[in-house]
C-alpha cells in the first residue's frame, strides 16, 4: 500500500501557511517558530539593527565550562525545590523530574 505524508507549516503567529522555520535565540535560550515570508522578513527586519550591532559568539561552548545562564538557572531550580519541600543535591545533574517540575511552577 502506497502513502503520502504531507508536512504543512502553519504560520505560528497568525494561522496562515507558513514557508519556512526561523531559529534565533536569546538570553542562552534557542527558539523555533515558523513563519510566512512576511512574517519572517519582519521579524529580520526588526531584528537586523541588533544583529548589525552585536558580536557574533559562535554558539561553541569552550571546553570545562558552563555558561553563567546554566548556572544561576540550575541555582533558581534548587532554590524553589528547596522552598517546595523537593529534596535535591548541592551539586551535579538535577534530576529531569524536577526540572519539569520547577518549568510547570513557572
Amino acid at each position: 500500500m502506497a502513502q503520502q505524508v504531507i508536512k504543512r507549516l502553519i504560520d505560528d503567529l497568525d494561522g496562515d501557511e507558513a514557508e519556512e522555520t526561523v531559529s534565533f535565540a536569546i538570553d542562552g535560550v534557542t527558539y523555533e517558530i515558523d513563519l510566512s515570508a512576511d512574517n519572517a522578513r519582519i521579524l529580520r527586519d526588526r531584528l537586523s539593527p541588533f544583529v548589525q550591532s552585536a558580536r557574533r559568539s559562535g554558539g561553541v561552548r569552550q571546553p570545562g565550562g558552563r555558561a553563567v545562564a546554566s548556572r544561576r538557572r540550575s541555582a533558581d531550580i534548587r532554590a524553589w525545590a528547596k522552598a517546595s519541600g523537593i529534596e535535591v543535591s548541592e551539586r551535579g545533574r538535577i534530576p529531569a523530574t524536577i526540572v519539569e517540575e520547577y518549568q510547570r511552577a513557572h
